[in-house]
């Protein structure tokens, strides 16, 4: 069968794993969770990105529910995870996303949304796993309605960002499409709102024009050339479907996520008096802790993944969640990553302070008195076996070359922080490979280098 949900559901090549059967078989699990859980009368809405076939399967799956009775609502056109989940949330349904994400080209995968608008926790895609092997019959029979999902997410988008303040923008903002499913939302929110811009990648590609689906600068490098040769430019760029974002400043520099974080930190405290904590996962920056800990700004840390980030959102409201990967979402939005909207936030940042992004970082970095560098490595093991001890002789480390440890994590792997008080170490295993991600995190890239020498 080969159906396994995990942070983000279920991810297969299309073709092998993720074939009609599987299709099939995950769609009868989730719909028994539904049935189980809310009854008949919840409505499900589907949707789909640019991915080889996300559309075909997306209407199997679409089918398949009508099929049993259920009200369904199929997205009329490529839709941007973010869009959907909104929509679960303001229809009160259940969504089905067909994405893979930031992934290679050859996969697609089914992700599951509850009602509450954020990654179904454990215990749901536990309940769904236990359903893959039983037989749901349904109730009758029902026709599946075709949506527009658009227009409900603008209207909120209106409400969170200050579109007309970003009009006042002297930048030349510059988007590229890479393709993906923020084609026709991104784009559309500047244009209905009179805000100039210029584009790169404007069509819906499933190859992804030969590249990944991720906004990281080595599938950036036409963007970030276009922002450098054009003064006084700045760069946005989202994955496949839109759920995490990119951005490249004024001097065609990437912006790393934990420094986008931050300055959005800030600029929704300052300009927009938001109140409450900032959520981030134990692989992220402590340039935030160090931000908010100057703002008065309490601290939640989660498990690494948004699904953790967004079960925190849930139970404490606050100003912003995110995680190093690229993903965030704020206070009065929904407990998911929204790409769409972190790209629109920055801009709102600049906006508001008159600034350039790279001023921006400038003051940051200011604020928080000193920088921070970043950098992982993957140590491959022969089996899973291996892993277990490898993380008890990480716990157990008392010190790392000259610096002793002074706080171990165990909350998601093992993290060491550090007496210098400006670097730690995170260790935690691949869900799917025997390997062990390694993070590193300083104030200087020599300090890295010495850790990196010291641990692998």
């Amino acid at each position: 069968m080969g159906i396994t949900f995990g942070t983000d559901g279920w991810r297969a090549v299309v073709g092998k794993d993720f074939n009609k059967d599987n299709v099939t078989t995950a769609t009868n699990a989730i719909a028994k969770y539904i049935f189980d859980n809310f009854g008949m009368n919840k409505k499900i809405i589907i949707g789909y990105d640019p991915r080889n076939m996300a559309d075909i399967f997306s209407m199997q799956c679409a089918e398949i529910l009508a099929d049993f009775g259920f009200e369904v609502l199929y997205s009329k056109s490529v839709i941007p995870t973010p869009v959907l989940a909104y929509n679960a949330k303001h229809l009160n349904a259940c969504a089905i996303m067909f994405t893979a994400s930031h992934n290679p080209p050859e996969y697609l995968g089914l992700k599951f949304i509850p009602d509450y608008a954020g990654p179904a926790t454990s215990d749901i895609t536990d309940e769904i796993m236990y359903n893959l092997g039983v037989k749901f019959k349904g109730f009758g029979k029902s026709e599946i309605r075709h949506y527009n999902f658009k227009p409900d997410y603008f209207a909120h988008m209106q409400k969170l960002v200050d579109y007309k303040k970003i009009r006042e923008l002297s930048e030349n903002i510059i988007f590229d499409g890479l393709y993906s499913a923020s084609i026709g939302y991104f784009d559309k929110i500047l244009e209905n709102n009179g805000i100039k811009f210029d584009t790169l990648h404007m069509h819906h590609d499933p190859n992804f024009g030969g590249g990944m689906p991720e906004p990281k600068p080595k599938y950036l490098k036409e963007l970030i050339e276009k922002v450098k040769s054009e003064p006084n430019s700045i760069g946005f760029a989202n994955d496949g479907d839109a759920d995490r974002f990119g951005v490249i400043n004024e001097d065609g520099e990437y912006v790393s996520p934990n420094e986008i974080i931050a300055i959005l930190l800030m600029h929704l405290k300052k300009n927009k008096h938001m109140e409450g904590p900032l959520v981030k996962t134990v692989g992220a920056s402590l340039l935030l802790d160090k931000v908010a800990e100057k703002l008065g700004v309490e601290v939640i840390e989660t498990a690494v993944g948004f699904k953790h980030v967004g079960e925190a959102m849930r139970k404490f409201n606050p100003i912003i969640g995110g995680e190093e990967s690229g993903g965030l979402s704020i206070k009065g939005h929904i407990p998911e990553k929204d790409g769409l909207l972190a790209n629109s936030l920055i801009l709102e940042a600049m906006a508001y302070e008159n600034k350039s992004l790279k001023q921006l970082q400038h003051n940051l970095y200011e604020f928080a008195g000193c920088k921070f560098y970043n950098d992982r490595i993957d140590k491959k093991l022969e089996n899973k076996d291996e892993i277990k001890p490898l993380l008890g002789k990480y716990k157990d480390l008392k010190s790392i070359g000259e610096y002793n440890v002074i706080r171990t994590d165990t909350r998601d792997g093992v993290k060491l922080y550090l007496e210098d008080t400006t670097s730690w170490i995170l260790v935690r295993p691949s869900g799917t490979e025997p390997l062990l991600r390694i993070y590193f995190e300083s104030d200087s890239t020599d300090k890295i280098e010495k850790l990196k020498s010291v641990i692998i």
